[in-house]
């Protein structure tokens, strides 16, 4: 290969041409330096490069292709470099490991470039400089672009983490981190806050009634009412089960009664309207109210709206107590 890159005018030149670093540099500026690399076969399966592993040299693909993965050899493949494309130039440029493990796809056949060349030819030739940083810049592009997917995916991951399935409501975990860190700023604040907690009536008898298909229709309609029912900057989650769990900043005991009446009232009076041929009859709620004691805790939040929504069951349900 050494031997056809520096011999035949016409030729090499259409070779070079194939080759990304190459296109567009005249085969007489670069032809000493030509001569100076090596070649190399590699295995299909074969390590070329990996992390950890110091590379001083630029790989050009002249037949086969490599693939690329990230974090380990067994990772699904980033990338595939065929013919004509070259590998670990970001290694030398940043002149640090490569970040990417390199594996013959197939058979290859490879042009090896030592880095004292690859620079050489960067001062002997402005086209194969240009086209140097041409594959640079499409480097750093596709890493942005493996960046910002892999940002989508934790983000969804994270979305998925705090948020409940079936009623697209925040969930559990995502009170137990949001809910403390306004507790806290309430209390250096010293402003008043309150925490409701909202229990379904008779939620397993309907379930076992009208089925768990009903069921969960129930859930999804109230969630879509409370949503309706508090001010942007409440936290309404999703406690688990039929239960869901508001936190009111700003409000204290008696205005949090008056405002769990009113959510009492527009569930059994938004539920029911048969619309649904599923849900067919109201749907009842109890809620227990709880105000945050002086320098109060989530804990102890909760304890004592879980008192109250016990009063509140055992007062008969669809109803409020504190």
């Amino acid at each position: 290969m050494r031997e056809q890159l520096t011999s035949n005018s016409d030729y090499k030149r259409s070779l070079l041409d194939s080759l990304e670093l190459f296109r567009g540099v005249f085969p007489d500026d670069v032809q000493d330096m030509l001569q100076r690399c090596d070649r190399r076969d590699l295995a299909a399966g074969e390590l070329l490069l990996s992390p950890g592993a110091k590379n001083e040299y630029v790989f050009i693909v002249l037949s086969g292709s490599l693939n690329v993965h990230v974090g380990s050899p067994d990772t699904p493949i980033l990338a595939t470099m065929e013919t004509g494309e070259c590998v670990g130039e970001m290694s030398i440029i940043e002149d640090r490991d490569p970040s990417a493990y390199v594996i013959g796809a197939e058979d290859s056949h490879l042009l090896v470039i030592h880095q004292s060349v690859l620079w050489g030819m960067v001062d002997a030739s402005h086209a194969f400089a240009k086209n140097l940083l041409v594959v640079l810049s499409e480097r750093v592009r596709s890493h942005n672009r493996v960046i910002a997917d892999s940002y989508g995916e934790l983000r969804k991951f994270e979305r998925h983490a705090t948020t409940d399935a079936l009623t697209d409501l925040a969930n559990r975990h995502a009170m137990e981190n949001s809910f403390p860190r306004e507790i806290e700023r309430c209390n250096e604040l010293e402003k008043p806050a309150a925490l409701m907690m909202i229990d379904v009536d008779n939620f397993k008898q309907f379930n076992d009634v009208l089925g768990h298909i009903a069921g969960d229709r129930a859930l999804r309609a109230v969630s879509n009412i409370l949503r309706t029912q508090f001010r942007d900057e409440d936290l309404l989650v999703r406690y688990g089960g039929d239960e869901f769990a508001v936190l009111l900043p700003g409000v204290n005991g008696e205005q949090a009664l008056a405002i769990a009446e009113r959510v009492r009232q527009a569930v059994s009076g938004g539920t029911g309207n048969g619309n649904d041929s599923l849900i067919q009859v109201p749907i009842k709620i109890s809620l227990g109210v709880a105000s945050l004691r002086p320098q109060g805790t989530l804990d102890a939040l909760i304890r004592d709206a879980d008192a109250a929504l016990y009063r509140a069951k055992h007062a008969g349900r669809d109803c409020v107590s504190d």
